[in-house]
């Protein structure tokens, strides 16, 4: 397992991180028992993040989760979770300090931790950046010297942003999904940026919630019906040339050692280990080059999340 700096936090984590969004069933109904033992295979195999969040399943991802940790050493791994989303939709948000403050309460019930390593503001495109600067992240901050979190970040889709809060607030750690993938390197501009001020980087999604890969895409998947198509044509191709687009795609995104750890979440045990032996196999530059070709029509093509102001 090959381990990287999170920025000035200091920690050393696995390049490859566990995303917890499949405990809660978000790509399939999953038998808990196969999901505890994900979560097992990848502590046993090296991998030392664990990224979940409230919002996963409606609180059944930490719940599960939490039942898989009780048998784990805490410092075995690296917790990380989210507060301000609750559901699917805008009227799930709570950015409010008292709502922030007892959420991290109730995620640490549901983990069964005294502490997290990483609470990060959840999805703030749908929320008032105002209060997210002035409310939300002092909040969060103040449970850091409370003891109940160490480091506190940021997550949202739309990158712009990440730069509008960081410009009046310091945060320790950002999450942007879905940018820094095969079809998307949106977020490779912001990264002397974020080197800059030392901030912690999660690349989640290097498989664009599966846009990149055989399977295809969840029917909930917001990508607009163009990036949907180039996808599939990539992945015909891989297919084709007997390979797979969704290893291409991991391989791809590993191989920045700019960014420390990417979040793939998966409940089945299989899969984990699948994803580390593509990991760390050599690329085919040539097929690389080929898909980057089909998927140059759509590149940077991305969706639009939150408010309307935050896009």
């Amino acid at each position: 397992m090959e381990y990287r700096t999170l920025g000035r936090t200091g920690l050393k984590v696995s390049a490859l991180a566990f995303g917890g969004s499949s405990l809660g069933s978000a790509f399939r109904a999953i038998d808990e028992n196969e999901g505890i033992r994900a979560v097992h295979t990848a502590i046993d195999q090296g991998i030392n993040l664990i990224d979940t969040a409230p919002y996963y399943g409606a609180t059944t991802a930490e719940t599960v989760l939490g039942r898989a940790l009780r048998t784990v050493p805490r410092d075995r791994y690296y917790l990380a979770t989210k507060v301000a989303r609750y559901g699917p939709e805008p009227k799930d948000f709570d950015f409010s300090a008292r709502r922030v403050t007892a959420s991290v309460d109730e995620s640490l019930a549901r983990l069964g931790v005294d502490y997290v390593d990483f609470i990060q503001v959840h999805d703030m495109e749908f929320g008032d950046l105002e209060q997210i600067i002035t409310e939300t992240i002092p909040a969060l901050q103040a449970l850091k010297a409370r003891g109940k979190v160490r480091f506190v970040g940021i997550s949202c889709l739309p990158v712009r942003l990440f730069r509008q809060v960081l410009d009046r607030v310091a945060v320790d750690q950002i999450q942007s999904y879905c940018h820094y993938c095969l079809n998307d390197t949106a977020l490779a501009e912001l990264l002397p940026y974020l080197r800059a001020k030392g901030v912690a980087i999660f690349n989640s999604a290097p498989l664009a919630m599966r846009l990149l890969s055989n399977e295809g895409p969840p029917a909930w998947h917001p990508a607009p019906a163009a990036l949907r198509a180039q996808c599939a044509e990539a992945a015909a191709h891989c297919r084709a040339r007997g390979s797979d687009l969704g290893k291409l795609a991991l391989q791809f995104s590993a191989a920045n050692p700019e960014i420390p750890t990417h979040i793939v979440g998966t409940a089945d045990p299989k899969r984990v280990l699948q994803n580390l032996r593509e990991m760390h196999e050599p690329i085919d530059h040539t097929l690389l080059a080929e898909v980057q070709a089909i998927l140059a029509p759509v590149h940077n093509l991305t969706w639009p999340s939150g408010r309307p102001e935050n896009n």
